[in-house]
């Protein structure tokens, strides 16, 4: 598999779960300003959406949006854990999370990167991290992870976007479940081999 990535962007969250897996994959990094990859092939050839991440199986097909590709990653390794067999109500608990981080947190996120957003955009989107983050907050209290004591595919989505509090300059001191939780997550050996090999850490 080849997994299409920027360092540190929302591809980080199926980079982690490839390594959690084992998964053997193959990484192209993407300039998501030029829209190119680091050979100089055009990335909308591979993904008309312009975005990371994207997915290359191995018979040539390209799955794209990081949701569908952390739990299609983690049904191939069953076994593991990361995801609950279909059909249970504890899947369907790790989707509602996948949902609730992708349209709730990630996209609050989104006017913060744009030089070009607005200052009272900006504004508003600070303020819907703040109460989407202490949301998550109060979810972590008394638990290691989002479903429990169990590492899954939307703790490697939530790490993900929630370490760009960092960046942005987002004190998480009023979260502190949230601040141990990214700790905690930060130090897995999987979550550490994907961001070494990110340049993300050394």
């Amino acid at each position: 598999m080849k997994l299409y990535y920027s360092p540190g962007a929302c591809s980080l969250s199926p980079h982690i779960v490839l390594c959690e897996l084992g998964l053997p994959h193959e990484l192209v990094r993407v300039d998501l300003k030029s829209h190119t990859t680091a050979d100089g092939a055009d990335y909308y050839g591979v993904n008309p959406k312009g975005y990371v991440p994207a997915l290359q199986l191995d018979d040539g097909q390209i799955l794209t949006e990081g949701p569908a590709i952390v739990q299609y990653l983690a049904d191939q390794k069953p076994a593991a854990g990361l995801l609950p067999p279909a059909g249970t109500l504890e899947r369907a608990r790790v989707q509602e999370w996948l949902t609730f981080i992708g349209t709730e947190i990630h996209k609050s996120f989104s006017p913060l990167f744009r030089p070009d957003a607005a200052a009272d955009w900006k504004t508003a989107a600070r303020a819907n991290l703040d109460r989407r983050l202490g949301f998550a907050d109060q979810a972590l209290a008394g638990r290691d992870y989002l479903t429990g004591d169990r590492f899954c595919v939307a703790d490697a989505y939530l790490f993900t976007v929630a370490s760009w509090t960092r960046p942005m300059k987002i004190d998480t001191a009023a979260w502190p479940n949230l601040a141990a939780y990214l700790a905690r997550v930060a130090a897995r050996p999987a979550v550490r081999e994907a961001m070494v090999a990110e340049g993300l850490v050394k």
